[in-house]
């Protein structure tokens, strides 16, 4: 919802600071300091749109670029912020309430705040109340604007996406649920005379020829307090909206139906409410009654499908928007894709790396067990040139010829003549 990031009055420090530091802020100065700070933490939940909170300026926020990018948070970020803004909205509605209280009894107010002038503090925050309430009837149009543009912008993709045959059969589908969305009971004017009167009989099971202005206000003011508040009002209009909607119907879209209960609620502020306090007192009530236009309201209202939420010219500029933001979704993910494939060469690269380093270093223990198998035998080992070293012999064990010595030893032996048989041995022999 748009009206989570509000694009007036004092803004933020910015990039807000984290949860637990909150309290230790400086104050903006808006009296729902709190609740933009609650905001802020869900939408930081969303990756998207915390990345371009990080990035967004004072400007980004004042000219609602910023807000803009709500349409792309999750589901789930989107319901909690739903919920935020239903206890801001209760809170302001107290709020106004405690005007009633601060003006009829302050000495009591007073007493229950335990600091005299608290009641009339309380007072003052009244107009910034009423005008932060008016702050987000304006966005929850808006918001529901750009609903029915997105809606009108993927209607029109899906049936340019279809083949000629399929896309009559499409668009003749929605003419024919158009049809029956159109075809409903006469709804009747908000505040109007039947419409109280309807709610007098069938909802309170009175006798509609015995409708009484001031017996319809006390029955309706559920809490007693005096005036009927806007949640109040909007609980009279539930009757005719059922005319019109229906949840199990798919032709009906309920988030138009809380549109139609915003316009409902804000036709009878405008025209009961005479100093625009967001509250109706008895008196501004029953002035109403007296009206001409409370009893002539022949024609019923028109409901919102005959009033477009948007001109061609805005559904144009929001599809160059959503055009321009694909493109740049687009352009990240390439962006994401390419730094992806770099990734994975550089890991393939690592990975090789790693391997002929396992290889030089098995390599090298084997060459270690290589030269410690001779030393263990006994056998002298080669020097790092690669021959053999000979150690010198202490003992006194014959030392082998060379093999060259050796050679001609053997030729000696063989060449060497016989002794005579029985003679005497030679010299030679003896030695």
């Amino acid at each position: 919802p748009e009206s989570s990031c509000p694009t007036a009055g004092p803004l933020l420090s910015w990039p807000p600071a984290p949860l637990g530091q909150q309290g230790r802020g400086p104050d903006t100065g808006l009296y729902y300091h709190r609740y933009l700070q609650e905001v802020i933490n869900v939408l930081e939940t969303d990756g998207h749109f915390r990345d371009k909170l990080q990035a967004a300026n004072a400007e980004d926020i004042k000219s609602g670029k910023l807000s803009r990018e709500l349409d792309f948070v999750s589901h789930h970020v989107r319901t909690k912020l739903d919920e935020l803004k239903r206890q801001e909205v209760s809170r302001l509605r107290m709020l106004l309430k405690a005007k009633m209280d601060a003006e009829q009894e302050p000495s009591e107010v007073d007493h229950l705040t335990g600091q005299g002038g608290r009641g009339r503090s309380a007072s003052g925050r009244l107009p910034q109340a009423t005008r932060d309430l008016a702050q987000y009837d304006a966005a929850h149009h808006e918001e529901f604007k750009r609903y029915e543009m997105l809606k009108e912008h993927e209607r029109r993709r899906y049936l340019e996406s279809l083949g000629e045959e399929q896309r009559k059969e499409a668009e003749k589908k929605l003419e024919e649920q158009q049809r029956r969305h159109r075809e409903h009971p006469k709804v009747n004017v908000p505040g109007s005379q039947a419409q109280l009167k309807e709610v007098w009989e069938e909802l309170d099971g009175l006798d509609p020829n015995r409708f009484n202005p001031k017996t319809f206000f006390i029955l309706h003011d559920i809490n007693s307090d005096g005036v009927l508040d806007e949640q109040e009002l909007e609980a009279l209009f539930t009757k005719e909206l059922e005319k019109v909607y229906d949840p199990k119907n798919e032709e009906d879209d309920m988030r138009e139906m809380e549109e139609e209960r915003l316009r409902m609620r804000e036709h009878v502020m405008k025209n009961v409410d005479a100093n625009q306090d967001r509250l109706v007192t008895l008196e501004e009530f029953l002035a109403s009654t007296l009206r001409k236009e409370f009893g002539d309201t022949a024609e019923g209202w028109e409901t919102v499908e005959m009033h477009p939420a948007y001109t061609e010219e805005e559904l144009r500029r929001f599809e160059e928007e959503l055009a321009a933001r694909e493109a740049e979704l687009n352009a990240k993910a390439q962006r994401l894709s390419q730094e992806t494939q770099a990734l994975g060469r550089s890991q393939d690269r690592l990975e090789a790396q790693r391997r002929e380093l396992q290889q030089a270093v098995l390599q090298m223990e084997q060459r270690k067990q290589q030269q410690q198998q001779p030393q263990d035998l006994g056998a002298p080992g080669p020097n790092p040139e690669g021959q053999l070293k000979f150690r010198p012999d202490t003992d006194d064990a014959p030392v082998p010829a060379p093999a060259g010595d050796q050679k001609e030893a053997d030729v000696s032996e063989k060449k060497a003549p016989e002794p005579a048989t029985g003679g005497p041995p030679l010299e030679s022999q003896r030695l």
